[in-house]
């Protein structure tokens, strides 16, 4: 496959993968919002995103783990102001005996 490095920049360090000129989709597949599980829920359903994980945050909130980065791109962008940027407390997972 050919490469323009006008075209396709990875800065793997900074985690976000530039496509094109004007595209940024993050590479991790994560994202945590200030909302609740229902409404993140609703949100992927209503931008065709697929979820692989979620998980309620001990601080408020919803962890979600999309099945791609695209997906995650998306809800980024839909939940926009509601992303929460930085670490956040997560519940350890325990396994059921």
């Amino acid at each position: 496959m050919p490469h323009d490095d006008h075209f396709s920049h990875r800065i793997y360090r900074d985690r976000i993968v530039t496509v094109g000129t004007d595209t940024v989709v993050p590479i991790s597949r994560a994202v945590n919002v200030s909302v609740e599980q229902p409404q993140v829920v609703a949100m992927c359903k209503k931008h065709d995103a697929t979820i692989s994980a979620i998980e309620t945050l001990p601080s408020g909130g919803t962890r979600v783990v999309l099945m791609n980065s695209a997906d995650a791109a998306k809800i980024i962008k839909a939940f926009g102001s509601k992303v929460l940027t930085g670490t956040v407390a997560r519940t350890h997972w325990m396994r059921a005996v």
